[in-house]
This record gives structure tokens, C-alpha cells and sequence, in this order.
């Protein structure tokens, strides 16, 4: 027996992107948060979400990652704890699914903070763009194996908007990113007749 899947647009996606000290999510900060929602297919910049985060006492900010988003610790030393920001995360990931662009980052950081701070993972269904990037391409070489690419798509944020005609943002600003991987999405879940969230 098939369980039932809500249809793709009844549902809320809290588009969600973080921005960290670096990329171990179990020694490095999260330093910036942005989130805004898609609901009804309609992006909510109205309800968009965006903070600073101080990081907690021992984890620094990498000089690699400093090249990439250009935030550094005096700029978010007094900026609310992971605690408080956490507790707006999790109030908006309760209300439907979580929208990230490769969740091995965002999502691995997020379950990393709340382990931390003894609280439970919400478990919330999560729709990766990188994974509707993927079965796009699956999808082009099955149904028009001419039209496909010789090798594997990039799954690069800005380079995939460039392919399918979205306009460049600047990257690495945690609220920008979300809005860029919100529209990513729109477009991806059309290009892929997803009918269900299932189906993302």
C-alpha cells in the first residue's frame, strides 16, 4: 500500500541556508542563519528570517571559511547565542518541510547545534536541491537521452540558476542564499512535474 503524499504546494518549505566557521560541523560555528518560506508556491520574502550568530566559547571562525562570506568575529560577537536562534529555526521547521541546498552542510550543522544544546531534532522532511538537481539530469537522460549532458550536471548554487536562466546573486550571505535556493526549487519541482512531496 502507497501512503498518502500531500500535493507539492500544500505544503510550507522553509528555505534555510547557514553560514559557518567552517566545514566540520562538529568542531566549527555557525556564524549567520537565513530563512524565508515558500508557501502555496509563492515565495514569502515578507516572513524572511536572517540573523547573526555568536558562536559558542571555544569554536572559532576559520580563516578559509572568512574568504568565502566575509564575516568575522567582531561582526558577530554580539549577536544572539546559538540557543535563541535555534529556538526561531526549529518554531519555523515545525510548520512544514526544510529547504536546503546540500544538506550534508546545512542539515549535519543544525542536528550538530541541537545535539548541543540537548534538544531534539524536529525531523523534519527535508528537500535538497542538490538531489532535484540530480534526478533533473536522471530524468533528461532516461526520457531525452540527445539533450543530456555528457557528464553530470554541476550542482553548484549559482552555476545551476545560470543554466536554467535564473539571475546571479552574491553568494555567501546566508538570507540571499535561501532566496536563491527557494527560486532554484520553483524552478526545479516545474522542470520535474513533482505533483506530490513525495515526489520531491
Amino acid at each position: 500500500m502507497l501512503f498518502h503524499s500531500p500535493a507539492w504546494d500544500s505544503v510550507t518549505y522553509w528555505a534555510l541556508d547557514i553560514e559557518t566557521g567552517g566545514l566540520d560541523a562538529r568542531r566549527d560555528p555557525i556564524i549567520a542563519v537565513g530563512m524565508l518560506p515558500v508557501r502555496a508556491g509563492i515565495i514569502k520574502l515578507g516572513e524572511a528570517y536572517r540573523t547573526l550568530v555568536r558562536p559558542e566559547e571555544g569554536r572559532e571562525i576559520r580563516p578559509e571559511s572568512v574568504r568565502a562570506h566575509q564575516l568575522l568575529r567582531g561582526e558577530v560577537s554580539a549577536a544572539p547565542p546559538l540557543g535563541d536562534v535555534l529556538l526561531e529555526v526549529d518554531r519555523r521547521v515545525r510548520e512544514g518541510a526544510l529547504l536546503v541546498h546540500y544538506q550534508a552542510i546545512d542539515v549535519q550543522f543544525l542536528k550538530r547545534a541541537y545535539q548541543r544544546l540537548g534538544r531534539r531534532w524536529p525531523r523534519p522532511p527535508v528537500v535538497d536541491t542538490v538531489e532535484l538537481i540530480l534526478k533533473l539530469d536522471r530524468k533528461t537522460r532516461f526520457v531525452r537521452p540527445a539533450d543530456a549532458p555528457a557528464d553530470v550536471p554541476s550542482t553548484n548554487l549559482t552555476e545551476t540558476r545560470r543554466r536554467l536562466g535564473l539571475p546571479d546573486y552574491q553568494a555567501h550571505d546566508a538570507l540571499t542564499d535561501a532566496i536563491a535556493t527557494a527560486e532554484l526549487f520553483l524552478v526545479l519541482r516545474k522542470l520535474l512535474g513533482a505533483r506530490t512531496l513525495r515526489d520531491l
